[in-house]
């Protein structure tokens, strides 16, 4: 059957039934087929989460991505007085419906990163979410198990991987080392101080241009107060993870493909800080975080207390093989490059920065802020991915969520 003359890819796709069936059901860029020019060069947009951050999201699909994508709606809860459920939304779920929306961007607060991104797979959506990718620990699974079961792409919008080493990748990932005596330290940048939370604050009317109900969503309907909106939502428990979740997801996503840990955790997890409050992050000094093979990972936040002098920093080499084993490490192939999101839609492979290993990324942080919070030494199963022995701690590795909100 061939498209008549006059009519674009589009216009033919919708007046074909037979077509139509499918187009219901994929989106267009998949009919295509692997390999295959899609059946339009052009995609179709959403971005939810209009504030801070998320333009420059959005913009990074046409340049860092190299993709053709129109952008075809906004949604924010700042847009609660001007909004026409045409182009512009505060609620994500009437965007979702959409079938012209192929691609869509997150730039929300980070409570909403999980629920978003996995409503959006499930509507046939590619995602592109914006760092930290979640709140929690059992959110990054639901967002991996649902990338899987929807096949989707999905991108975390960090690319420190990209430029890892891939040398160190291909000697941990051949499993030749039995033994890692590695220590690789993140010292600094971590911005404690400045994503500290406040303790006391002043209520404040909600502005009639926001919807704070949507904006707290899964999180405790808190009265409104300036502070915990815009980017110092970061402060807190609520949205996010201090300066340590804001930050760590690009210090450390280069580390976990570096070191081939795109597909567990550490093991044992400690941390240096005073006592941490309810609601506010505040001030730590250092985590240490080491895996079943030995490898430790220092995040030295520089900013309060003494610095971590426990262990040598240091790396590891195929001197640490033996000559046999080195040799079999020269026949073993490279690594193959990641794949970025844009390949990856258009080829329909696994992103470099997928959803199981953007995953693993962040549970190196959130272990880290369980530890700060409970004030003790962690042990962590990386398979049944809960904390040993400590109920208390293993409340906040699936935290819950505000009626109707779950994961």
């Amino acid at each position: 059957m061939q498209q008549r003359k006059g009519l674009t890819r589009r216009q033919f796709f919708k007046g074909s039934l037979g077509a139509a069936a499918v187009f219901s059901v994929v989106p267009r860029h998949v009919l295509g087929g692997e390999g295959n020019t899609p059946p339009s060069d052009t995609f179709g947009g959403a971005l939810i989460g209009s504030g801070g951050r998320g333009p420059g999201t959005f913009a990074d699909l046409k340049g860092h991505h190299n993709l053709d994508v129109e952008l075809l709606a906004r949604c924010d809860v700042r847009f609660a007085d001007r909004a026409d459920n045409k182009t512009i939304y505060t609620d994500y779920r009437l965007v979702l419906e959409r079938k012209d929306i192929d691609i869509v961007a997150i730039g929300t607060h980070p409570g909403w990163h999980a629920l978003i991104s996995i409503a959006a797979m499930e509507a046939g959506k590619d995602v592109v979410c914006e760092k930290p990718m979640t709140r929690f620990i059992a959110e990054g699974r639901a967002v991996a198990e649902a990338e899987k079961r929807y096949g989707r792409i999905f991108q975390i919008g960090t690319y420190g991987r990209y430029g890892a080493n891939r040398r160190t990748h291909k000697l941990m990932a051949s499993g030749l080392l039995k033994k890692c005596p590695a220590v690789v330290m993140r010292r600094g940048d971590v911005k404690v101080a400045e994503w500290s939370g406040k303790v006391q604050y002043e209520v404040k009317p909600v502005p009639r241009w926001l919807d704070w109900d949507m904006y707290c969503g899964p999180a405790p309907l808190r009265p409104y107060q300036d502070h915990r909106f815009g980017g110092t939502h970061r402060g807190y428990w609520d949205y996010e993870g201090g300066g340590l979740a804001d930050m760590s997801q690009h210090h450390l996503d280069g580390f976990n493909y570096e070191y081939a840990k795109d597909y567990t955790s550490p093991v044992e997890v400690e941390a240096y800080a005073p006592p941490a409050h309810p609601e506010a992050c505040s001030m730590w000094g250092w985590v240490e975080l080491q895996y079943a093979d030995g490898l430790t990972l220092v995040i030295d936040s520089g900013e309060w207390g003494e610095p971590y002098n426990r262990k040598k920093e240091g790396g590891v080499s195929d001197d640490d093989l033996s000559p046999q084993d080195r040799e079999k490490l020269r026949q073993m192939p490279d690594p193959e490059p990641l794949l970025g999101f844009g390949e990856a839609v258009k080829t329909r492979k696994q992103s470099g920065g997928h959803a199981e290993a953007a995953h693993r990324t962040a549970t190196l942080f959130h272990l880290a802020n369980i530890a700060i919070r409970t004030g003790r030494k962690l042990k962590y199963d990386p398979v049944k991915e809960v904390i040993i022995g400590d109920e208390e701690a293993n409340r906040l590795i699936y935290q819950p969520m505000r009626a109707p909100w779950r994961l």
